[in-house]
């Protein structure tokens, strides 16, 4: 097998491919050009998103050609794919806005800079709309609709789950203007190649039949697993929701504090997926007498590292350190990498009840998600466990630093700044 697909093979991402061997030969003779697409349907993707990303990463490093395609076209329509429902509409202004925001985060795991290395493949940036926004409708349905099977696309699973939910006629478009990408990269690109999550096998498939049908060539799709955690639960959600890249939606600490608490059975699948450590480094932690806490915080730190930067995760460790070492946080070094919210010390002397200060944090999302939290005992201000639904938090509980740390359950943590 090629060297770049072996690599993605030991690292387990491969899930299936339309033809592994002519593709490993295809690889073997020259530089391919390859492509994953990503619809901006918000302003962040989440961890889930990222696993084709980082295989392009490996893939770009063995000189392959990387596009990263933004969906500003398809994202007007929304892919049915594992959706149990149809996506809200978004306005072009949106959409573009939200491009704009994901091609950062994209640009973390893959290198769309000029390349002083030969060696590796120089990536590029497409936006779909560009060739999709004004495409004429009867033009289309004659040139593309007609090389597509009704009855075929209602075999695939993407289609047969929402079928009995209901699909729009909108939704059902999604797959040939997928495929219309792919054949548009083709004649425009040389792109030979389309890589995906495995939920994406029906309309990459789609793709190839159609550069066969109008052009008389051979591409080839690769999919990749659906990442899952040890206990079942989807890749990327975590106590507050998904695990977004944008630090405004998840702060880079409770980023690292997801990685950092992930299950013992998927912490070295996790390394291999999510981090650019070689598998060598990565095996050094797969021994009996490691110590699991140890690898679980290198895997924290590398993943946090490559979205955040490491100013980010170095301050996210030493906070994650303090609070699992001790029973307070020492220095104030230690507490900049937590997430935290600044408050007026005029309002403290008030009084703040303990329900309303946990809702604005991000330790819990509403009154009733803090109600719970303290009912449930998993509440306490500074060390001092809170158990009365109707406690006040004054100025008199400040620590010697003149802060508040609050603390969700064992692991979650919140600086109240009081200015």
């Amino acid at each position: 097998m090629n060297s770049a697909l072996q690599t993605l093979q030991d690292r387990g991402f491969i899930k299936a491919c339309t033809d592994i061997e002519a593709l490993s030969d295809l690889m073997d003779k020259e530089k391919v050009k390859f492509y994953v697409g990503v619809d901006p349907t918000g302003k962040s993707v989440h961890v889930g998103h990222m696993v084709p990303f980082f295989a392009m990463h490996h893939l770009q490093n063995a000189g392959h050609l990387p596009i990263a395609l933004v969906g500003g076209g398809t994202g007007m329509i929304g892919d049915p794919s594992g959706k149990t429902e149809m996506r809200k509409m978004l306005t072009p202004e949106q959409i573009q806005k939200n491009c704009e925001s994901i091609k950062k985060q994209l640009g973390t795991v893959v290198d769309f800079d000029e390349q002083k290395d030969s060696s590796k493949g120089q990536a590029v940036m497409l936006n779909n709309a560009d060739w999709l926004t004004n495409l004429n409708y009867i033009d289309f349905l004659r040139e593309i609709g007609r090389h597509f099977s009704v009855n075929r696309m209602l075999t695939f699973e993407s289609y047969k789950q929402r079928l009995e939910r209901g699909l729009s006629f909108i939704e059902f478009n999604y797959q040939l203007l997928q495929s219309y990408d792919f054949l548009t990269l083709y004649q425009n690109e040389g792109c030979r190649l389309q890589i995906g999550g495995d939920d994406q096998w029906g309309n990459i498939v789609s793709g190839i039949d159609l550069i066969r049908k109008i052009e008389g060539a051979e591409c080839y799709g690769l999919t990749f697993n659906l990442i899952t955690r040890a206990d079942g639960k989807k890749m990327g959600k975590s106590e507050k929701g998904a695990v977004f890249l944008d630090p405004e939606m998840f702060s880079p600490y409770d980023f690292y504090q997801y990685w950092r608490n992930v299950n013992d059975a998927d912490v070295i699948k996790f390394m291999k997926l999510f981090t650019f450590l070689s598998l060598e480094e990565i095996s050094t932690y797969d021994k009996p007498n490691v110590n699991i806490n140890e690898a679980k915080e290198r895997l924290a730190y590398e993943q946090t590292k490559i979205v955040h930067g490491e100013e980010e995760a170095q301050k996210a460790k030493t906070a994650a350190r303090a609070m699992f070492s001790s029973s307070a946080v020492a220095t104030t070094a230690q507490r900049e990498g937590m997430p935290s919210l600044e408050i007026e010390m005029d309002k403290l002397k008030e009084g703040i009840p303990v329900l309303t200060l946990y809702a604005s944090t991000s330790l819990a999302s509403s009154n009733s998600e803090a109600r719970r939290l303290v009912q449930g005992g998993g509440a306490s201000i500074n060390n001092q466990k809170i158990t009365d639904l109707k406690f006040v938090v004054t100025d008199e509980m400040l620590d010697e630093e003149g802060e508040l740390i609050l603390k969700a359950g064992k692991k979650r943590f919140f600086r109240i700044i009081v200015k």
